[in-house]
């Protein structure tokens, strides 16, 4: 409930600080009093709008900083650790890889990622084709030795 008194406080800090700057007298104001705008000077008192603008705007500014500083560090400090959650069967997803830094390819894995399946080879060996010898039963002419 605290906190949002404190963020309500802090809004309106916010706002009053955004009115007072708008309300302030630039370096060039000074032009401006020749039509009519040297009367705020009698509002504020004999010091003029300049000295109560710019104390008030301090002290909201200090405040507002304050007020910032203490809500980030409440911030900080009232986080609860999270914890695992059971995410059932995705618990046991293996992590993705991590990602390749900007301008590189992602190398490949020389391990398939995947088993790949060998053809068992046959026990027996079919035997190489022999030439027919010729039906007559005469033996096939053998070529010469060619001399050098």
């Amino acid at each position: 409930m605290w906190m949002l008194i404190l963020n309500v406080v802090y809004v309106l800090v916010a706002i009053a600080i955004i009115a007072l700057v708008l309300m302030q007298r630039g370096s060039g104001a000074q032009a401006g009093s020749g039509f009519g705008a040297g009367a705020s000077g009698t509002v504020f008192g004999a010091r003029g709008a300049s000295n109560f603008l710019s104390k008030s705007t301090k002290w909201l500014a200090i405040l507002f900083f304050g007020i910032s500083l203490f809500m980030a560090w409440y911030a900080t400090h009232s986080a609860r650790p999270t914890t695992q959650q059971n995410l059932g069967v995705m618990s046991q997803q293996a992590a993705p890889a991590p990602a390749a830094p900007v301008g590189e390819l992602p190398r490949q894995s020389t391990v398939p990622s995947t088993p790949i399946e060998v053809p068992a080879v046959p026990s027996t060996v079919p035997a190489a084709p022999q030439e027919a010898a010729p039906a007559t039963g005469e033996q096939a002419p053998v070529a010469p030795p060619q001399g050098d």
